[in-house]
């Protein structure tokens, strides 16, 4: 009802041809204006080519070519070739183009605020009732009407729609639901029935405040589930003192003091101290990590061992952990396709319940029928289907450790048919061991794990914590070393007593002219048994390989079948690891397709290129080298204790535990929201449109049209909460 149709953005349409003449036709033309001299220079750099032009406006490209060399297929061939070099940069500004579009955030109001105003209206009407003020009474002034203790307590409780009802008038030219309440409501006045506009605000606050208890459930959730609790934190002054001061009183630049069992209140830096820390909360990370001078610490974050005393970088609503719950504290209004046509179709619907009431009184001159036609309305239940829908699954989701960013991951998770995974971390539990160290000739194993550990010694990469990890069992010290160069998806560098050592993939010590051949053999040997290899070098000496293997995480077989089970119709697995070991795991998993040795932006491509055919694509990971495809994504999920706190900014959804299961438990609370949005549009329309008929034919009196057009409102709100309960733990067993 509210959807697009999918559009192709690398898709060329010939629209007309002549022989030697063509125009084509492709979306991306529009968002890649500014490389048109590029485009057009290689084109023509293709000798069959002789002329060409772009039109960015109608999207449009001009071909003259010699058609007796060259047939439209291989055109198209070409310039298919000759745009995808520009794939990353139109997705980039669509994105841009499609957020503008993005409706702001509906006023809320507190829980508390609401509950004190359904106290209010529900004594006026009991006041009503008594003094009988609930019988239509057309024989008082008009002024009278609106002076009487209901009707002026009508028009206190509607003072909060004013703004947004007459100030929505006046700033768009065109009226919105609060117009046409505060319209409803003043028509009630002017027929003497107070009691019905008094009424029309006590079901729709009942159905305001349903919603807004749903919200603050999510934040409470939210919360508990980040275990932010402390108010006070220890400043340390200039003067060297140290002063407990409330945690909104810190800023940047200010210096604060964690003992053991305190938490850390802040984002900064570590000027003094040492301390175990487990910042589990913020980045997932199972394995507590020992914080030293200069070291990173984040707010959320819980000094299990030790002190120390933090520069302050950010504090307040800037930390991460802030940005992560406003995120999803704001996830609801960040809207999913369908919540934004909704609420823009029920705007459209207003003026047309104006148009029908003026109708309705020049065909039956009856002022009653009319104000029933303000009264019954679809805009109010169809915003608030989608709304407290979206809000309740968010919630849910929550209480199971689960963190959903915006009501379009909802949306984007239930229409998914492609799922992108990455291997370490993600399709393993991420949590290797070193299963073989073989050595060139006169080169002991320990001074190859000794030298491979400096360089890993400060990477949070799984593989690194496995050598640490040997090295720690063997009761090998690690060599001292300098300062430690990461590259991504390739692999460590170091110094250590002026000699470089390099730890990393076969390519990357390839490329610093390493000789790897000596090893090439047993290297093949240990890749054909699922291990990861990582070759160590000195300077340009190869000085040995390390065997590595990563369990498949328990469950994750299980997890791809029900989501292939639930519409998932393509597996993919994308790693930078080798091709061989991506080959074995893919084997394992039953995977559809794989690719190996990728860095982040080819991962990045590889989501785009699938979009690019209108595939809904999932991506599933967990490491920094993840971060731009989650970001690509129709919906991007960090799995697991290892993610990165870059995976977890990056990604739509993050899953805090380890357990796969996670994946189609979400897939299921997704389906099934949006089979409750589908019934709250059937409830909505189909009670409406009932009370419409009714009313016109003055079958429906004033206030009984209220109670059913809000009894509307009331049951697709209790409709959405029911997700609030709903159990898919059974899909996680």
């Amino acid at each position: 009802m509210f959807k697009k149709g999918k559009t192709d953005l690398l898709e060329i349409k010939s629209i007309h041809e002549l022989p030697g003449r063509i125009r084509f036709h492709c979306e991306a033309l529009y968002y890649i204006r500014e490389f048109n001299e590029e485009i057009l220079n290689s084109l023509l750099s293709t000798n069959m080519i002789k002329k060409a032009s772009i039109n960015n406006i109608t999207k449009n490209m001009l071909i003259y070519y010699d058609n007796t060399k060259l047939d439209k297929k291989d055109l198209i061939k070409i310039i298919s070739e000759i745009l995808s070099n520009y794939t990353m940069f139109a997705y980039k500004q669509k994105r841009k183009e499609d957020s503008k579009d993005i409706v702001t955030r509906e006023r809320e109001e507190d829980v508390k605020d609401i509950g004190k105003r359904l106290i209010i209206n529900t004594s006026l009407i009991g006041y009503s009732c008594l003094k009988n003020n609930h019988i239509i009474n057309t024989n008082l002034p008009i002024y009278n009407r609106f002076l009487n203790i209901p009707a002026l307590g009508a028009l206190y409780l509607t003072k909060s729609l004013f703004k947004d009802g007459i100030g929505g008038l006046i700033k768009n030219k065109r009226p919105n639901a609060d117009t046409l309440t505060i319209s409803s409501i003043i028509a009630s006045i002017l027929v003497g029935n107070s009691s019905s506009a008094l009424t029309i605000i006590l079901l729709s606050d009942i159905a305001e405040f349903m919603t807004s208890y749903t919200m603050k459930k999510t934040r409470d959730s939210i919360a508990h589930m980040m275990n932010l609790n402390d108010d006070f934190v220890w400043k340390k002054y200039e003067d060297g003192s140290v002063k407990k001061v409330l945690v909104e009183n810190i800023k940047e630049g200010d210096k604060v003091v964690v003992h053991t069992g305190e938490k850390i209140c802040v984002d900064g830096v570590v000027l003094s101290g040492e301390a175990v820390v487990d910042q589990s909360a913020v980045t997932g990370e199972y394995m507590p990590d020992i914080k030293k001078i200069g070291s990173e610490v984040f707010s959320g974050s819980l000094v299990k061992n030790g002190n120390i005393i933090v520069d302050t970088k950010r504090a307040g609503d800037n930390t991460v952990v802030s940005r992560i719950i406003n995120m999803v504290e704001n996830a609801p209004y960040n809207k999913a396709q369908i919540q934004d046509y909704a609420d823009k179709f029920s705007n459209y619907l207003v003026p047309f319940n104006f148009l029908l009431a003026g109708a309705t009184y020049l065909a039956t001159k009856s002022f009653t029928r009319a104000l029933n036609m303000m009264v019954i309305d679809y805009s109010c239940g169809i915003k608030l289907s989608t709304a407290a829908a979206f809000s309740a699954t968010i919630n849910n989701a929550v209480k199971q450790g689960i963190l959903i960013k915006g009501g379009n991951y909802i949306e984007a998770m239930a229409e998914a048919d492609t799922l992108i995974l990455d291997k370490t971390g993600t399709l393993t539990e991420g949590r290797p061991e070193v299963l073989d160290i073989i050595t060139v000739s006169d080169v002991d194993y320990k001074e190859v794990l000794a030298l491979s550990a400096a360089a890993e010694e400060t990477s949070n990469h799984p593989m690194a914590k496995a050598i640490l990890s040997k090295c720690a069992t063997e009761g090998i010290d690690i060599a001292h070393h300098g300062e430690t160069l990461t590259h991504v998806s390739k692999g460590m560098e170091t110094t250590v007593n002026e000699d470089i050592i390099r730890v990393g993939n076969k390519s990357y010590l390839q490329e610093n002219n390493v000789d790897t051949d000596i090893l090439e053999n047993k290297s093949e040997e240990l890749i054909k048994q699922g291990q990861s290899v990582i070759y160590v070098s000195k300077n340009d000496k190869l000085m040995g390989i390390i065997g590595i293997q990563d369990k498949m995480r328990d469950n994750m077989k299980k997890s791809l079948n029900n989501l292939r089970y639930q519409g998932i119709d393509e597996v993919l697995l994308l790693t930078g690891d080798l091709k061989e070991q991506a080959s074995i795991v893919a084997k394992k998993m039953g995977v559809d397709d794989y690719e190996g040795e990728l860095l982040p932006e080819d991962k990045a491509k590889s989501v785009l290129k699938l979009q690019s055919k209108n595939s809904k694509v999932i991506m599933v990971g967990d490491g920094i080298n993840d971060a731009p495809a989650l970001a690509y994504a129709d919906v991007g999920i960090s799995l697991g204790c290892g993610c990165t706190d870059a995976a977890i900014e990056t990604s739509d959804i993050t899953i805090q535990s380890d357990d796969p299961m996670a994946l189609p438990a979400i897939m299921s609370l997704s389906k099934n929201t949006m089979k409750v949005v589908r019934q709250n549009f059937g409830i909505v329309i189909g009670i409406n449109t009932l009370g419409l008929v009714f009313s016109a034919a003055g079958a429906l009196p004033v206030f009984w049209g209220a109670v059913l057009h809000n009894s509307s409102t009331i049951f697709v709100v209790s409709n959405s909460i029911r997700l609030l309960f709903a159990n898919v733990s059974n899909v996680r067993k």
